[in-house]
């Protein structure tokens, strides 16, 4: 994985609420156990038609500039417990996703696999939806370290796992944390074997 200890850039923004895992990756497209090309097939059938056209009333087709950070609606990836919805979120290209609120198989899965999942208050939630209506340019700043998200001078703090927390600052999977600490593992076992 990639380290993430900052991040400003754009925000996109979906004011959509209750958007399942059905939705963000149809299942249809879970043919595949390899991470690769589920960004393509990101929200299907939201950002296309039916003749497989782009859908200029789709919110992301609408936006010009395409960022790293999704701003969406409340009870951001409920429904099924699939992998493969972080997969497509990663694949397009987002490494944030800002909510009020995730559903914890789903917050789980991007945490996992290097996507930040910021939960912040309704408050800030809408004041980020509001501003972008009309500044939509303006960049968003996450500081992991500081476990803050900042946009035109408003500033919210958030919660994160501290381990989930130490594996992003440090671009660790489970498997690279373990490794980080061999030395401390070997000496423990020496010590009581």
């Amino acid at each position: 994985m990639q380290k993430f200890t900052t991040l400003t850039d754009v925000a996109m923004t979906l004011d959509i609420e209750n958007v399942d895992t059905d939705q963000i990756i149809p299942a249809r497209f879970l043919k595949s156990t390899d991470k690769d090309g589920f960004g393509a097939n990101l929200f299907r059938d939201w950002r296309y038609t039916k003749d497989n056209e782009l859908n200029p009333d789709f919110s992301l087709n609408m936006q010009s500039q395409r960022g790293a950070v999704l701003i969406t609606g409340n009870n951001f990836g409920c429904g099924s417990s699939r992998e493969h919805a972080a997969w497509a979120l990663s694949g397009f290209g987002f490494k944030v996703i800002v909510s009020s609120y995730f559903a914890d198989i789903f917050k789980e899965n991007c945490l996992t696999n290097g996507l930040l999942p910021l939960q912040v208050s309704p408050q800030f939630l809408k004041v980020l939806f509001d501003f972008l209506k009309t500044n939509p340019l303006e960049p968003i700043a996450i500081n992991l370290e500081e476990q803050s998200i900042t946009c035109a001078g408003n500033t919210e703090h958030f919660d994160i796992n501290p381990y989930k927390k130490l594996c992003l600052i440090n671009g660790y999977d489970d498997i690279d944390f373990l490794l980080s600490r061999l030395e401390a593992i070997t000496q423990f076992e020496e010590k009581y074997s």
